[in-house]
């Protein structure tokens, strides 16, 4: 969705936004901050990890439990419920299903495991990013909001052909909001990288550039056998090796298809009539280009 002008897109009725960017950057930040001012909150990761993915997740609660003689009797019996308590703001129970391959007796996955959550994910992310137009109307209809914003994963970028505007995801987003790319720095990567090793995000790779980090990184490492390898070693460095992968695409993705803006001017919006001040100035931006 691209408009002829900054006062096109400010004086609509109804605004729709999908950010995208890296894992970290502000996104989900800004979401919460714009539910205080009448924006409807879609998060895609949160979609994932309830209506598309919560299966997976409770039964992997459960298939631990079930290694636990106690536990595994009060499920038999029904006396006990296991589910997911995923929220906006804590993907830990997505986070922990994906996991990360390497060495089990370090909390690893097989890799061949791993490579199948992968694929889980994959499938799981595009439906959610395809119930766009739905929730838009739905919380219209609803709830009464007129302003929606989809929060993305920074997976996004994954899932899609950033270059092809018949993606069919690419264009349910585009026929449907405007997409807005929060761009951070050299100093914000190097910062999500560090928060990242204290707190994992959930991770996607592409299938080919995922077998081509896990052999680069058993190459780099001395590491023969995959049971070898550290997860928490290998989460991290491919969290950065995947991060500088997707910046070029991410602007390629605003270049084409939507506008861009610098997390630093997003961390000083206040609310919702500041953050489509910022939007418009995008689009006068686009616009002397």
């Amino acid at each position: 969705m691209l408009f002829d002008s900054p006062q096109d897109f400010v004086s609509a009725p109804r605004h729709a936004v999908t950010v995208f960017g890296m894992a970290g950057v502000g996104k989900t930040r800004l979401a919460a901050l714009l539910r205080k001012s009448a924006w409807f909150h879609f998060s895609v990761d949160y979609r994932i990890g309830t209506r598309h993915m919560g299966e997976f997740i409770v039964d992997n609660f459960k298939a631990e439990a079930m290694k636990v003689p106690f536990l595994r009797d009060l499920l038999r019996s029904d006396s006990i419920k296991i589910e997911s308590n995923i929220t906006f703001a804590n993907l830990d129970p997505l986070s922990t299903y994906l996991g990360t391959p390497g060495n089990q007796a370090k909390g690893g996955l097989p890799f061949a495991e791993y490579q199948r959550r992968q694929e889980q994910h994959r499938v799981a992310e595009i439906d959610a990013l395809q119930d766009v137009p739905r929730f838009i109307e739905r919380a219209h209809a609803l709830y009464g909001y007129d302003n929606f914003i989809a929060d993305t994963g920074g997976s996004l970028i994954e899932v899609i052909d950033h270059t092809d505007p018949d993606d069919k995801v690419v264009k349910t987003l585009t026929e449907n909001t405007l997409l807005l790319y929060i761009r951070g720095t050299d100093a914000d990567a190097h910062e999500l990288v560090r928060r990242f090793k204290q707190s994992p995000k959930p991770m996607y790779y592409q299938p080919q550039f995922l077998v081509q980090k896990w052999e680069e990184y058993k190459r780099l490492n001395g590491v023969v056998s995959d049971a070898d390898v550290n997860p928490a070693g290998f989460g991290a460095w491919g969290f950065e090796a995947l991060l500088h992968d997707r910046l070029p695409r991410y602007q390629a993705l605003a270049d084409r298809f939507g506008y861009s803006v610098d997390a630093a001017d997003l961390a000083t919006v206040r609310d919702g009539d500041e953050f489509i001040d910022l939007v418009a100035q995008s689009i006068a931006k686009r616009g002397r280009m």
